[in-house]
């Protein structure tokens, strides 16, 4: 974030006393506590709309989340001369949570159970509820780009040794997400979308280690510019997931997780569903194929090679898992 970012704050009614740069954003340190100036990309209404969503949450019995701060004005956010919108949000000064620390996980997956619970009922009055199951958009989306891509790299003339190994596999990745897509079309997705709109749940969106700032009593939670009307277990998928993935696919992990979040939130039948199909569904390599397709063609990291190759070492552990936990599911 360019410096000049920080004039930003004179239309805010804050004595700062020092800034320092952050990921992607600037921190600084007020009388008040510990805030983040940071660029939005969304649109005014989105942004009102995860104003008062935080606002319920905290209000639900979930208060250590972050907030969006007004300005002098009572705006949420503020656009520069350059038509650049920022805003500011209040801050913790924690660790960020630590992915090979087993009590940090249990406690942050925990956390999510109850964010989940305080969210229930926090999107009142949605101007941005869902016409289509999001899980299948999401879905559908995905496919869309792997067909596309998969054209793309049989049209292309000279390839590049990644290509040729992407290319060799890209068919039994492909297949498995048709047919998943095939099965989650004959399950009651008009049933599943209208538990969501009924029941107002939500999820973060992007619940990842880094967004979980890590206190001896309480996990404090942030980045939630993803937020949407949502089943919650998309949250657990994405969190859970990352884990297995870092541990193999462990089995007795993946169980230790879904039970220590279900002592704190109930899991119907139909998330176990959901959570089988995002498990099922091969988002790992449609990540890799999204980064090659975006990225410049002359320079193609040799890591690239390596997470497809790891990906493929990993796909009987993955399988394994799969099976044990939604075995009655199939």
């Amino acid at each position: 974030m360019n410096d000049r970012a920080v004039s930003i704050l004179e239309q805010y009614d804050f004595v700062v006393e020092r800034t320092w740069k952050g990921r992607g954003s600037i921190l600084f340190e007020t009388k008040e506590g510990i805030f983040i100036l940071k660029e939005y990309k969304g649109t005014l209404q989105r942004l009102s709309f995860i104003a008062e969503a935080l606002k319920r949450i905290r209000g639900n019995g979930y208060p250590d989340i972050e907030e969006i701060i007004p300005n002098k004005e009572g705006e949420n956010a503020c656009i520069d001369f350059d038509g650049t919108t920022y805003i500011v949000k209040s801050y913790f000064n924690a660790k960020e949570c630590n992915i090979k620390e087993k009590t940090e996980c249990q406690k942050s997956i925990r956390a999510l159970a109850r964010l989940h619970k305080a969210m229930e009922g926090a999107a009142e009055n949605s101007l941005l509820a869902p016409k289509q199951l999001p899980l299948l958009r999401e879905i559908e989306k995905h496919n869309a780009e792997l067909h596309r891509v998969r054209r793309y790299l049989k049209e292309k003339g000279q390839k590049s040794e990644f290509e040729l190994f992407l290319q060799q596999h890209y068919d039994f990745f492909r297949e498995k997400a048709v047919s998943v897509t095939e099965k989650l079309y004959q399950e009651d997705l008009d049933g599943w979308l209208s538990s969501i709109l009924h029941d107002n749940t939500m999820c973060h969106g992007d619940y990842q280690y880094h967004n979980i700032l890590i206190e001896p009593e309480h996990c404090n939670i942030i980045n939630f510019e993803k937020i949407s009307v949502d089943n919650p277990v998309k949250d657990v998928y994405l969190f859970v997931r990352k884990l297995l993935e870092k541990n193999n696919w462990d089995v007795s992990l993946g169980k230790e997780l879904l039970s220590t979040y279900a002592e704190e939130r109930t899991l119907r039948e139909e998330d176990f569903l959901q959570l089988k199909y995002r498990f099922s569904y091969p988002e790992k390599f449609w990540k890799i194929v999204n980064f090659y397709y975006n990225s410049p063609k002359a320079w193609m990291s040799s890591k690239n090679g390596e997470k497809l190759q790891k990906l493929l070492e990993q796909e009987t552990a993955k399988n394994r898992l799969i099976q044990e936990l939604f075995e009655k599911y199939w």
